[in-house]
């Protein structure tokens, strides 16, 4: 029995029994592959049947010398308890060598944005006298106007846009679908790229209902998106560590700033748990103690 054996038969598991999205499949498959390979460098090559927990809490203490975010430590020891007891499950092994792991205490996660000022300073970047340029803008607009994940960004079909009740339809995480309101500005500019930039592409039969196009006319990566982003947010001389995802806590918090209710700000961002879109309003309430602090009379010198 190898590790790739048993990681391929638990991706198929994850993919068809447990019904996980690409992405969160995908972040599995590196996580217990990073322990296959210490596995091979360090173990011997110890099987999954036989690795212990004393092994892997040697694998865990060498990753603790590198500097990982506890985020990602308790999503290591989520996977690789899921993998130890899908071979229990399967009736590999007969004990879970992963089951007294414990992954570090996680305090309250607060999400990066940007200010509406910096968001229009990253797009007032954009050399938009060109194509490139122009779909670039566009897509930076929807990412922030419909609050959407760079996965569901790039997965865009012209199809799901209606014009003419301005909304777009989304398939987001877990094959779940969400109608997102669209503001006349953001429409104007999709109109404009896809009557004007994208029929310059020689675009693939594959993706001709793709909204955003690269150069060979197919679906744009993650990456690609990851790096636009990073090199506008450089160019604008913006030092914040900014992802695609930062636009989306960016249009959630400037909604909820602006008044919106919270139950409606979940339902465009496809939260299922109220619970996961109420940490915007922890957003608020830091900026409002920031404004006690730097205005409050009883705490000026």
């Amino acid at each position: 029995m190898t590790w790739d054996e048993k990681i391929s038969d638990f991706e198929t598991f994850l993919k068809f029994e447990r019904n996980f999205s690409d992405n969160t499949v995908d972040a599995y498959m590196r996580d217990i592959k990073k322990l296959k390979c210490f596995s091979e460098t360090h173990l011997e090559s110890t099987c999954p049947v036989e690795i212990t927990y004393e092994n892997i809490q040697e694998y865990f203490f060498q990753l603790s010398k590198k500097k990982f975010s506890e985020r990602t430590q308790a999503r290591w020891v989520s996977s690789i308890k899921a993998f130890f007891k899908y071979l229990i499950d399967e009736e590999i092994r007969e004990d879970n060598p992963a089951s007294l792991l414990e992954g570090p205490k996680l305090g309250l996660y607060l999400p990066d944005t940007l200010s509406f000022e910096y968001v229009e300073r990253i797009i007032e970047t954009i050399n938009i006298s060109t194509d490139l340029g122009k779909r670039n803008q566009c897509m930076i607009e929807v990412l922030y106007g419909c609050g959407l994940r760079v996965s569901e960004l790039i997965d865009l079909k012209i199809s799901n846009i209606n014009f003419k009740e301005s909304y777009l339809k989304v398939e987001g995480k877990g094959d779940k679908t969400r109608f997102v309101p669209l503001a006349e500005y953001t429409a104007d500019l999709l109109k404009d790229y896809i009557s004007t930039v994208r029929p310059k592409s020689k675009i693939n039969k594959k993706f001709e209902d793709i909204v955003f196009l690269n150069s060979r006319g197919s679906s744009m990566s993650r990456v690609i998106v990851f790096i636009i982003i990073k090199e506008l947010t450089e160019k604008a001389g913006i030092s914040k560590k900014i992802s695609p995802h930062t636009f989306r806590h960016s249009f959630a918090t400037h909604l909820l700033q602006n008044g919106a209710d919270l139950r409606y700000i979940q339902e465009m961002l496809g939260h299922s748990s109220i619970t996961t879109t109420e940490i915007y309003t922890h957003l608020k309430n830091e900026e409002l103690r920031d404004v006690i602090l730097n205005f409050h009379p009883r705490n000026k010198n």
